[in-house]
């Protein structure tokens, strides 16, 4: 079971389109998903067709409580399984702060899931697939120190450059938490083409991060930006869409450095 945080701490860059998409692309071949939604803001949970907030249980009910894991997981229509998020997860870190360990809750949740899995005799998920929120808080933090690697969604504007020099430097700074934590790859998205500053902020990037720079690109796709709207990733809103098509072969390309 490989781990995997969608992480930026700059918001608008497609992260959570980016997990949704992501976890429904690697559903359709074949793999058993799920996917975490770490955002008070509920956008991956509602984008997968499920009601957030007429969910039984959450992930607050595990970080506060102490629910498993197993026991706040649901299935989408889309073919995977979500453990959702809902305002319940706002003001998180306050309240987290006062925990024990509160920057390692998540890390026991995910332990204690692999150990239930192993215990009830079922598959485990080939993967799972975080959404963090767009800010390195606690959350965060504790999805970073749970996960295996990082794949960071990037849009290409030199904004996003200086976000992703901090975000890079926290990732180094948690490896002493988490050891095993690296950026899995880097994925430029709500690409135009035909911008020339798209296409500089590109070419540095190749520059500077080339060796985990996916190959992928996503662009502007109006079919991305309309299926939230309806509940569905892109891929059962549009298969055969730009942005389907894009994130079919990201998630082929995450497939292969499994391999």
């Amino acid at each position: 079971m490989e781990i995997i945080a969608i992480a930026n701490q700059k918001g608008g860059v497609g992260k959570t389109t980016t997990a949704v998409n992501l976890t429904a692309s690697l559903a359709a071949k074949r793999k058993h998903v799920l996917l975490i939604d770490l955002d008070p803001q509920g956008n991956a949970t509602s984008g997968t067709g499920i009601d957030k907030n007429e969910l039984a249980l959450t992930i607050a009910d595990v970080l506060l409580d102490g629910v498993s894991l197993s026991d706040a997981i649901v299935s989408s229509p889309a073919g995977f399984d979500v453990i959702g998020a809902n305002r319940d997860l706002a003001g998180m870190d306050i309240t987290l702060m006062s925990k024990t360990n509160s920057h390692e809750l998540f890390k026991t949740a995910m332990a204690d899931l692999i150990d239930a899995q192993a215990v009830a005799q079922k598959p485990a998920y080939d993967y799972v697939i975080i959404d963090c929120a767009p800010s390195l808080n606690l959350l965060t933090i504790n999805a970073l120190v749970a996960t295996d690697s990082v794949i960071i969604p990037m849009q290409c504007e030199y904004y996003a450059l200086e976000g992703l020099a901090d975000l890079s430097q926290t990732i180094e700074r948690l490896t002493e938490l988490n050891p095993k934590l690296y950026i899995r790859g880097v994925v430029r998205t709500l690409f135009d083409a035909r911008n020339t500053l798209a296409r500089d902020v590109s070419a540095e990037l190749e520059a500077h991060f080339g060796d985990v720079m996916y190959q992928t690109i996503i662009p502007r796709n109006i079919r991305l930006a309309e299926a939230p709207a309806h509940g569905l990733p892109v891929i059962a809103y549009e298969r055969w869409s730009k942005g389907a098509r894009a994130y079919q072969k990201l998630a082929a390309e995450v497939i292969k450095q499994s391999r």
